[in-house]
């Protein structure tokens, strides 16, 4: 049996500090895993604890000069007005269990002053272009509406381009219709008084952990796998060879053709 000075050779070393770095981004991986778990648990229990607080008002959650608090995402709020359908937004490029489709939104200014957005639910449509006159329209006059309180989009996609975005951000609709809204958006979950034609309502957020935990394991279990695989290769190096290849005894092919042609 061999000794294990092979492991200090090139090539040897290079293998081994492949495989410390694929063990090391493993590892990473896994970890980031289990942390995106984290965050999906926090998220669902702040959705969870949002949706069964009572109903709060818009200006109370969604302010004029500031922004939505992330631990107010999913918060139920309520605002009465009247809704600027002059100034309805298309959000393009949202599908639904692939269908293609809009989301609607409309500005609603409120009673008590400034206007907030609202977002009355997805329109299923093939057109390439869609606007304001071919969705349908909201309740005339004042309208009282209950929703979920959402944060900003972020990116390029929330750009204004014809009263049309592809994300939703109060601070760029507001920019684009020249007009001070309060921070975020409602995902509309009822009004009264009903729309003669109403649209889909909000998907609300699934509550699950996700794949996160499964995903985190195989990870590990990889990291794990490529130090015992080199284990495995080192030690059947000092046993005998590469592959199996290995010698029970000295071979004496000379010795061989001999014996075998004196029983020719």
């Amino acid at each position: 049996m061999r000794s294990w000075g092979f492991l200090v050779s090139r090539r040897w070393i290079l293998f081994a500090i492949t495989v410390a770095l694929l063990a090391w981004a493993a590892w990473w991986l896994g970890e980031w895993q289990f942390h995106r778990l984290e965050d999906r648990k926090q998220r669902n229990a702040i959705v969870e604890r949002n949706e069964q607080a009572p109903p709060a008002e818009v200006g109370d959650v969604m302010p004029l000069d500031g922004e939505v608090a992330e631990t107010d995402e999913w918060r139920i709020v309520t605002a009465t007005g009247e809704y600027a359908v002059d100034d309805t937004i298309i959000v393009r490029y949202r599908t639904r269990d692939g269908a293609p489709g809009v989301d609607v939104v409309v500005p609603l200014v409120v009673d008590d002053g400034g206007t907030v957005l609202v977002d009355r639910g997805w329109l299923q449509t093939d057109a390439r272009e869609v606007t304001a006159a071919d969705v349908p329209s909201p309740p005339s006059g004042t309208v009282t509406v209950t929703g979920y309180v959402r944060r900003n989009g972020t990116g390029d996609s929330t750009a204004v381009t014809d009263q049309s975005t592809r994300a939703v951000s109060s601070e760029q609709i507001g920019e684009a219709l020249g007009v001070e809204l309060h921070d975020g958006f409602v995902d509309l979950a009822s009004e009264e008084p009903a729309p003669d034609t109403s649209l889909a309502p909000p998907e609300l957020p699934e509550l699950d952990n996700g794949p996160h935990f499964f995903y985190g394991l195989q990870w590990w279990f990889f990291g794990v796998l490529a130090v015992v695989g080199f284990g495995y290769l080192a030690w059947d190096e000092r046993r005998g060879g590469r592959g199996g290849r290995r010698s029970e005894g000295p071979q004496h092919p000379t010795v061989d053709r001999e014996h075998r042609a004196a029983h020719e």
